[in-house]
């Protein structure tokens, strides 16, 4: 890899955080401007948002035949949204969680996530299917945005009485202007940026060794979720909890539906999924989906040891990964103790947990 290629890589990863919070500012201004609430904001325009670069990357991917980087941001995205920022944010601060949260969007990006993996068992996620999962999410966001609104009416309408007695209108004329400019200019960083980043991981793939896959699921993947790293972080500093919560899963199911659909419906013949994803990551990925829904139900909040049991799962997974990419000796082994002594362990100790709970509520 040459170091040009270097600093375009590098550059195309600036630009996608770049381009996607000039992006979310924007939105989120607009938004806020309708009057709805900010988990509404976090499931919606802050989570597709922050999703934008995913979304870059992943159709400039499928239109330049590197398939296996198109899903592989997307599947890798998903685990590490859950594992790693639910996690990291849940450190920070134990995370409250929103009923509407259990009740709908956490059901709802399980059901993404096995209908995505099931389409894909043919070996491809054609237009149709491509179609069906866009559907999806237009339907999900119009859902969300109406039951938002009709929680938030009374607010709303506080709101609109303090904006009626706004002296002036010609500030807030000026900032819708800048806020449109900025989502034209995160747009076009996002553009530039998605471009250079695919291009820049492909040959990174080329000269460590390793699969586009492999880099796809992990650097790309990574890099891709840097906005939403920093926005729920940032949001469970500042004790705004349901934007933290409210990203990730929004993110997720936007990943799935938006990005997935809307990729493979742009794709000459469909998206083509490779074996391993099929095999390991997409059926990974379905378990730490489901995997959010007792931590979730439990108490309705995130404690930190679950946030460090999210951690240790998505650093093991990355072990993993690696060891397979380069078909190491160990890799038997430490799939044996992860997948055989691990996993039921910690399956154990949260259905202990769940029933504990279940016990206290009965009491």
């Amino acid at each position: 890899m040459d170091i040009l290629t270097l600093v375009l890589f590098m550059l195309g990863l600036v630009f996608l955080v770049a381009g996607a919070e000039a992006l979310v500012k924007g939105a989120s201004f607009l938004a806020s401007a309708v009057g709805v609430s900010p988990l509404v904001i976090g499931l919606t325009v802050v989570s597709f948002g922050t999703s934008a670069p995913e979304l870059a990357v992943s159709v400039n991917a499928a239109l330049n035949d590197q398939a296996d980087i198109a899903v592989g941001n997307v599947v890798g995205s998903n685990i590490f949204n859950v594992l790693f920022i639910l996690g990291l944010s849940a450190i920070i601060v134990p995370l409250i969680v929103n009923q509407q949260l259990v009740r709908f969007d956490v059901p709802l990006m399980i059901v993404a996530s096995a209908v995505t993996w099931l389409m894909s068992l043919d070996g491809s996620i054609s237009r149709l299917d491509g179609l069906l999962l866009f559907a999806g999410i237009i339907g999900y966001t119009a859902m969300t945005v109406i039951a938002g609104r009709r929680i938030e009416r009374q607010e709303r309408a506080k709101k609109k009485e303090e904006e009626k007695n706004a002296p002036a209108s010609e500030k807030s004329t000026g900032k819708l202007a800048t806020n449109i400019g900025l989502i034209i200019v995160g747009l076009a960083l996002l553009i530039l940026g998605s471009k250079w980043l695919v291009d820049g991981a492909v040959a990174l793939a080329t000269t460590m060794g390793l699969s586009p896959l492999v880099i796809g699921l992990t650097i790309v993947a990574a890099g891709t979720s840097l906005p939403e790293v920093a926005t729920s972080v940032m949001a469970a500093i500042r004790g705004q909890r349901d934007i933290a919560v409210g990203n990730v899963v929004g993110s997720n199911i936007f990943n799935l539906l938006g990005i997935l659909g809307l990729t493979a419906v742009i794709a000459p013949s469909g998206v083509p999924v490779n074996p391993s994803v099929l095999s390991m990551d997409m059926p990974f990925m379905v378990a730490v989906a489901i995997a959010c829904l007792p931590i979730f139900f439990t108490g309705h909040v995130i404690a930190r040891w679950e946030g460090i049991l999210f951690l240790l799962y998505y650093v093991a997974y990355t072990i993993y990964l690696l060891l397979a990419a380069n078909q190491h000796d160990a890799l038997s082994s430490y799939s044996t103790v992860v997948f055989l002594w691990v996993t039921p362990l910690v399956a154990l100790t949260l259905a202990i947990h769940v029933a504990r709970h279940l016990r206290k509520r009965a009491a």
